[in-house]
């Protein structure tokens, strides 16, 4: 497996993850400055800053009151592969700090065992790359990265040498949890996004509209799988210490994020919070 330095990420990865970051500060420094006492709508008096999962406190929003209903609801879980969540991953050099800080392993299975004890349905987006998306005549600069690392590599859709264990794999400890009838895996995203696989037709197709959002990366996948949820009319709740990003020299993935999942997002949660809706949301279920 190749391997993922530091230095070659800085060069490659700063200026986008930078310019998310960059532009989440401005925006939340633009609130908070404009934004008197007096000047607040009332129901912007109304709210109280709840608790980040790294301890800081929230932008003055509105928040939306969210009661999961057990046949509307559903667990999605971006990019729970080696790659990203393994210290033998070839981003670990980048995103093993937030990933480690988060615990984010431990709350994605956290997600995982309660969906499956509450019969809550699951459904995985994964990331692969065959050979031929690597004949790209164009890329964004982390798919031109990707690509160079062999992140997600597999040979074809129907292929499966050398996959167990692989990068693209998933991580050991989810597969019991992925592998079972209560999950639904779809076609792979090539991008970011929900929009070149069938994540959203397989929601449809089982009745979902309110999606408990966690995986990686939190700046990337989960958060243009947040947006496209967003737009086409589900309810979307982020465990955000259910996911993690890279980490470089002056900018941070997983801040850029958050700032993201608060402004758009229905509801920001941890990940103990998911847990006992899930629960609620299973005993009324049951």
């Amino acid at each position: 497996m190749p391997s993922f330095t530091t230095k070659l990420s800085v060069k490659q990865t700063s200026l986008t993850l930078g310019a998310c970051a960059l532009v989440g500060t401005l925006a939340t420094t633009m609130l908070l400055s404009t934004s008197s006492v007096d000047a607040k709508p009332s129901s912007l008096k109304k709210v109280e800053a709840s608790a980040h999962p790294g301890g800081k406190p929230e932008a003055p929003l509105p928040k939306y009151d969210i009661k999961l209903d057990p046949n509307r609801v559903a667990v999605v879980i971006t990019d729970p592969q080696n790659d990203f969540l393994s210290p033998n991953g070839v981003t670990w050099g980048v995103v093993g700090e937030s990933v480690t800080e988060n615990n984010t392993v431990q709350h994605i299975h956290d997600l995982f065992v309660t969906a499956q004890s509450n019969n809550i349905p699951v459904f995985v987006s994964p990331h692969y790359y065959y050979k031929h998306d690597h004949t790209w005549k164009f890329e964004g600069a982390l798919e031109s990265l990707m690509h160079q690392i062999g992140m997600f590599d597999r040979p074809n859709a129907l292929d499966l040498t050398n996959f167990e264990n692989s990068g693209a794999d998933w991580l050991d400890q989810y597969k019991p949890y992925i592998n079972n009838k209560n999950t639904t895996v779809t076609s792979p995203h090539k991008v970011y996004g929900p929009e070149t696989n069938d994540l959203i037709l397989q929601l449809r197709k089982q009745g979902i509209d309110q999606v408990i959002l966690a995986g990686m990366s939190a700046n990337l996948c989960t958060e243009a799988h947040m947006r496209e949820l967003v737009e086409q009319g589900f309810e979307v709740i982020v465990a955000a210490d259910a996911t993690a990003a890279a980490k470089l020299p002056h900018y941070d993935g997983y801040e850029a994020a958050y700032i993201n999942f608060r402004f758009i997002a229905n509801g920001v949660w941890t990940t103990d919070q998911a847990v006992i809706e899930l629960n609620k949301a299973g005993r009324a279920k049951k």
